[in-house]
């Protein structure tokens, strides 16, 4: 998608109001449904497990499966069971 193009005098078209609504409004829906996921997921998955089910945790966890290979994130055995609310919870 290309931007808006600028006239051979150097100034842009004005801006249409009610398609910067539509498109940010679609933009909103859009992300809205990342966060909800985002907050769903967040409830069981550990914190610290990558999208490749490896373990950026700097610490020790008994879920860290080491590979055996020099600098190389360990592998999470975690079941993503747990349920972390309470740890948020003040």
């Amino acid at each position: 998608m290309s931007g808006p193009q600028e006239s051979p005098t150097g100034t842009r078209p004005p801006i249409d109001p009610e398609r910067l609504r539509a498109s940010l409004d679609q933009m909103y829906e859009i992300f809205k449904q990342m966060a909800l996921k985002a907050d769903e997921v967040s409830l069981h998955r550990c914190p610290y497990k990558n999208m490749h089910g490896r373990c950026t945790a700097q610490f020790g966890c008994r879920n860290q499966r080491r590979t055996g290979v020099k600098g190389e994130l360990a592998i999470c055995a975690g079941d993503d069971k747990l349920d972390y609310r309470r740890a948020w919870e003040t």
